[in-house]
């Protein structure tokens, strides 16, 4: 094989009934606050999550490997299954996935931030004070206006949300090894676009010209003046959750970037409201139809890249009133984690592991509450974030015996 997977004698097909609910809370992890020696998670009030928590399996994964800060991309494909090493996909192919691009083989995606930059051309914001997507999709109408592509490819703009944009080119010969030019800091200037193969020089030539072309396009606006690009990606197709598990699985995320990781890997995928108990709505009415259910909340990961440990903490309160109601569906398996941390201490994703709390009725109770702490010390232990999948798959009896 290979991609490292579950081999297939393993997956016990035409199990019906079984079904499995993964709701991510993005960036959950925490680290303490001083004042108080507990984290986000620790904080927050969540009478339902603690109650679930006495009665899982507790344990903390590493979405990729020691060490590694994750990105959302491999943080969840790590989730779903997919060593995030070996399936590797920058970020730009799942934000044109997530806004429903229909992206072909060769084409080269990226993902921009529109910026505000100052008169000398350093950032000042990296994120144009994150517009409203009213906002947003008026910059990219206007980008669209103005801008003549290079000769021998297409050039594609989309809107993602907020300050984020899809940009996709699409040619011959495009390769996809190219350098950010978000250097993720203010008061320095956007980098340039660099080839880091023979490959993809042409690549490089070309999106400095589009890059110089919507810098000139927006240099009268009084805040998304610049733009930032970064996740350079050559689409290829995945195998899908059909086809690894024999699960029918369906996406529920508010965000683009989200809905293209699920596409990517066959999920059906819908768009929902903000607040969360769309995510709840959603999973009630079509709870008969799929197997496997991806629930994904954006909000604790924002609040924690701001630096704002107490709207973190809000966040994460905001879901526990949902729990009774996913519990009440019957899902043989109810798995509540992060695709990473992203600690408001810290401002940024961190390489901290993440809390997971797995609910079946072959679980081994091991804690109190849910949160670092006691997660460290579950029954799960730590392990890599590509073998949960294996576990919830296990647990809602979907695993055959392996070998005689």
């Amino acid at each position: 094989m290979s991609r490292a997977r579950l081999p297939d004698a393993v997956v016990e097909r035409g199990v019906e009934g079984k079904k499995i609910v993964l709701f991510v809370l993005d960036g959950l992890g925490g680290l303490p606050r001083p004042e108080t020696g507990l984290t986000e998670l620790e904080t927050a009030h969540t009478p339902h999550l603690d109650a679930l928590a006495r009665l899982s399996s507790l344990g903390a994964l590493i979405p990729v490997s020691p060490g590694i800060t994750p990105g959302s991309g491999p943080g969840h494909l790590s989730l779903f299954g997919y060593d995030p090493v070996e399936y590797v996909i920058g970020r730009g192919a799942l934000s044109a996935l997530g806004v429903g691009f229909d992206l072909r083989a060769g084409d080269l995606a990226a993902r921009l931030n529109l910026a505000t930059l100052d008169g000398e051309g350093r950032i000042l914001d990296r994120r144009a004070g994150r517009p409203s997507d009213e906002e947003g999709r008026r910059i990219v109408e206007k980008i669209r206006g103005g801008l003549e592509p290079p000769e021998g490819v297409e050039v594609f703009l989309e809107h993602e949300k907020e300050h984020r944009v899809a940009l996709i080119l699409r040619g011959k010969g495009l390769g996809a090894d190219l350098e950010d030019t978000d250097p993720q800091a203010t008061g320095v200037p956007p980098l340039p676009v660099r080839a880091l193969d023979q490959e993809s020089e042409r690549s490089a030539a070309l999106l400095e010209d589009v890059l110089g072309q919507m810098r000139a396009i927006m240099e009268d606006e009084p805040a998304a003046n610049g733009v930032l690009a970064r996740g350079f990606a050559a689409y290829e197709g995945y195998p899908g959750f059909l086809e690894r598990y024999g699960l029918r699985a369906l996406a529920v995320a508010q965000y683009p970037m989200y809905r293209g990781v699920a596409r990517l890997v066959g999920m059906d995928v819908l768009d929902i409201p903000a607040d969360p108990p769309g995510l709840v709505n959603v999973l009630e009415r079509h709870f008969q139809d799929y197997d496997f259910f991806f629930l994904h909340f954006k909000y604790p990961d924002s609040r924690g890249e701001d630096g704002d440990f107490q709207e973190k903490v809000k966040a994460i309160e905001s879901v526990d009133p949902l729990i009774p109601r996913i519990v009440e569906l019957g899902p043989e398996v109810l798995v509540v984690t992060g695709d990473h941390s992203t600690p408001a201490t810290f401002r940024a994703h961190s390489w901290h592991s993440v809390p997971v709390l797995l609910a079946s009725p072959w679980a081994r109770p091991s804690g109190v509450r849910f949160g670092e702490s006691e997660c460290r010390t579950g029954d799960l232990g730590t392990f890599e974030g590509k073998h949960l999948m294996a576990l919830a798959l296990a647990h809602a009896g979907r695993l055959a015996k392996f070998g005689a």
